[in-house]
């Protein structure tokens, strides 16, 4: 039974239409506990949803839901290592990949720890070397600079991740990160760089990606131009992030330096295996096993804890709140942390590539809104440039402000400005300023209206101590947990993304009508030959 046609959606879509008027200021003013009460925390994570458009009864209603759709069965099956993505019929075991234990979960008749922990392992080994200056170049130069090249997952989860934690890496060394086939990206990313000692890292689980092979072909050029020609370099400069050992060998990368990951980990969900490796060079092995041991903490809460105290399926549960039952199109990330500042766009695929579907598990359309649009920026650079819409537009943002306590370097008293700016802002945001109040202040009457400020605009506070790696892993498996829950509720499969190979089919599709001598024949669409014969023209063809 579609879970729309359920009691609980009805009792829950029956109480939207009784508070969907009410204020937060009537729900403060109602509730005086409300601020100390509307609080759980799983790890470091302290999580503040009192300013959200919601009562206790609300919560009790969304939990009903919860259950009523076999949330927590789900989620045990997820970390069973049933097949949960039945159109892939795959394991979803992103939670494998940060399991301290190393043995002892068999699926499809492996030993599922045992090779994460095999590859780990390797990994750290190899990251050591490069680190310590073991492993060196062609030409017997240390290594200064890594760039990784993938996309999607493959480098949208390193790239954040490397910048997220900057604060813990070698800065000796050079990272840089390659996914836009657009060659400007693959020229700006070396174009200082010195091949005698640069290694890369090739990220493709299949090394068939088009956009990653495209720009791994090219760099292995650029290399191998540079040290005079000679393609026995590759071997010292390349290593590969994949599953396809005759590929890997084909490019002239060494089997031995091939670290493997498995098809129940989607690419959005794959950081912490072998696709990290630029990020464990960087910040070292055990660093990068803190972040492993943060993502756990999560996992273990989310795994245990009842839905009404557990943070990642609260934050799920509210969000399909706000998207079905009040309408909102879109959700705002807001870390006030300049390190975070990729933050939002790793979880626009994490979101959106999971969710971003319209049709349940048994084939059937939905006929409620799933999905919503991440973004964000950093605080306060986000103040000055969109939370004006937020607070004085017409429309319904939902958002997370993600702060911590103490900061990762300090100037005089520049944190406590910077986050009094945090606490400010959602208490804003929630209570408005009244034209009562703009005129008890002596406005000009015909400019108080415009200096109005509505509220009632819901925000989620999520405050940690230090952005660490273990708080940062904590924060990843947080919005894992949190996508996972409200593809549960939505009955729709989280874990494919069918969507996404549409256009590449096509683009293979149309790329030899862009390069052939001869005109093509015009046997697509009006527009897409129009635009294609006038590309052509411009580039001479």
């Amino acid at each position: 039974m579609p879970i729309s046609q359920s009691p609980e959606w009805r009792a829950l879509a029956e109480h939207h239409a009784q508070i969907k008027d009410t204020h937060l200021r009537e729900l403060f003013a109602d509730d005086p506990a409300r601020g100390t009460e509307l609080t759980v925390r799983a790890g470091d994570l302290y999580l503040d949803f009192s300013k959200n458009r919601l009562t206790r009864e609300t919560i009790g209603l969304l939990v009903s839901l919860a259950e009523r759709v076999g949330l927590r069965e789900r989620t045990e099956a997820m970390f069973r290592g049933e097949h949960i993505n039945a159109t892939e019929d795959r394991a979803v075991l992103h939670t494998a990949l940060r399991d301290p234990r190393t043995s002892g979960l068999d699926v499809d008749g492996q030993d599922v720890r045992r090779d994460v922990h095999d590859v780990l392992e390797r990994m750290a080994d190899f990251a050591e070397r490069v680190r310590g200056g073991e492993w060196t170049g062609h030409t017997g130069q240390r290594i200064r600079a890594v760039v990784n090249i993938g996309i999607g997952g493959s480098d949208l989860g390193p790239a954040m991740a490397y910048l997220a934690l900057r604060d813990y890496a070698d800065r000796s060394l050079t990272f840089r990160f390659v996914s836009n086939i657009d060659p400007t990206d693959l020229f700006e990313a070396t174009r200082d760089l010195d091949p005698a000692s640069t290694l890369f890292i090739v990220a493709s689980k299949t090394f068939t990606t088009q956009e990653t092979l495209t720009n791994a072909k090219e760099a292995r050029r650029w290399l191998v131009d540079g040290l005079g020609g000679d393609d026995k370099a590759v071997a010292k400069h390349f290593v590969a992030v994949s599953t396809n050992a005759e590929k890997v060998a084909e490019f002239g990368i060494d089997t031995e330096n091939m670290f493997g990951f498995w098809d129940w980990v989607g690419g959005r969900y794959s950081l912490p295996s072998a696709v990290g490796l630029s990020v464990m060079i960087a910040i070292g092995q055990q660093q990068f096993r803190d972040m492993l041991a943060g993502y756990h903490v999560v996992d273990e809460h989310f795994r245990n804890e009842p839905v009404e105290r557990n943070v990642p399926a609260l934050l799920g549960l509210l969000n399909v709140w706000y998207d079905t039952f009040l309408g909102a199109q879109s959700h705002a990330v807001l870390p006030y942390s300049q390190y975070l500042h990729r933050f939002a766009a790793y979880l626009q695929q994490l979101t959106m590539e999971s969710n971003g579907k319209s049709v349940r598990l048994d084939g059937s359309a939905v006929e409620y809104q799933t999905g919503e649009v991440f973004w964000g920026e950093p605080g306060t650079n986000g103040q000055h440039a969109f939370y004006q819409l937020i607070h004085q537009g017409t429309k319904m943002i939902p958002a997370d402000f993600i702060g911590f306590s103490e900061p990762n370097h300090d100037i005089g008293t520049m944190h406590d400005l910077f986050m009094s700016n945090f606490f400010a802002q959602t208490r804003a945001l929630a209570l408005g300023r009244t034209l009562e109040e703009v005129a008890a202040e002596g406005t000009d009457p015909r400019v108080a209206p415009h200096r109005v400020m509505q509220g009632n605009h819901p925000t989620t506070t999520i405050l940690a101590p230090k952005l660490t790696p273990h708080t940062f892993g904590q924060l990843i498996a947080l919005y894992e947990h949190i996508t996972f829950t409200q593809g549960t509720i939505w009955q729709i499969n989280s874990f494919d993304q069918w969507g996404v190979e549409l256009g590449k089919v096509m683009a293979n599709q149309l790329a030899p009508k862009l390069t052939a001598a001869d005109a093509p024949p015009a046997d697509d669409d009006s527009s897409t030959n129009a635009l294609i014969a006038r590309y052509r023209q411009a580039r001479g063809r």
